[in-house]
């Protein structure tokens, strides 16, 4: 699932316009991460002004990463969850790469000062409290933009071009079919459209369920 994530984070980075390298192909597995080894992408991009002001919230999309210029980031993915400060407080793995020695390693790497910290999560609770309690908590400990990836995907699937085919990516070509399908509508992914099964006999008044629907434009076919 690691892979998935990271290929979201690269797609969407690479959108923005970023140029993105991945500075660790390895995985670690039988010990504790060195702080070196807690970054998954440093990114450049060439078109943001290089003294241009880091925006001052910390939820971002991609009109707050056009203004980075260069940034390390880290994916944490965890979809059945959602960060809580507490939660956050109880996994210190998850903003770990912002410490002090492993921003002068990815520094290093860059050959840039003071990239932008950026970590990529699932999501956050619900309640507007709990979630400027978790952004708070994460500013604290030296994050500077957070990018969910509910986000990530929208925008995504937001820029594919259904007429456009992606074979160079898997990730972009499935977000192309499924768009193409009308499986991504009004800002949200309804990959499964509530349906009911077909009777026999004509559905009562009563009935609220809906029939699967039908496409309600003609598309080009899909090479």
């Amino acid at each position: 699932m690691a892979s998935v994530n990271e290929q979201i984070v690269r797609a969407y980075l690479e959108s923005v316009g970023f140029l993105v390298r991945q500075p660790r192909k390895y995985q670690v597995m039988s010990r504790s991460k060195g702080l070196h080894e807690e970054v998954d992408f440093l990114a450049f991009n060439p078109l943001a002004d290089e003294k241009g002001k880091r925006p001052s919230d910390l939820l971002w999309g991609g009109r707050e990463l056009s203004r980075i210029r260069f940034a390390v980031v880290t994916v944490r993915g965890w979809h059945s969850e959602k960060f809580t400060a507490a939660m956050l407080a109880s996994s210190p793995d998850v903003y770990r790469f912002a410490e002090p020695e492993s921003i002068r390693s990815a520094e290093a790497e860059l050959g840039m000062p003071e990239p932008a910290k950026i970590l990529c999560m699932a999501d956050l609770p619900v309640s507007s409290d709990q979630r400027e309690e978790a952004l708070e908590f994460l500013k604290s400990r030296g994050i500077d933009g957070v990018l969910l990836f509910r986000t990530m995907l929208l925008e995504l699937a937001d820029r594919v071009d259904v007429k456009k085919s992606y074979e160079k990516s898997d990730l972009l070509q499935v977000l192309r079919i499924l768009k193409n399908y009308d499986l991504l509508q009004s800002g949200q992914m309804n990959l499964f459209a509530p349906f009911r099964r077909r009777r026999a006999s004509s559905p009562s008044p009563s009935d609220t369920s809906l029939e699967l629907p039908l496409p309600s434009r003609e598309d080009d076919p899909l090479p």
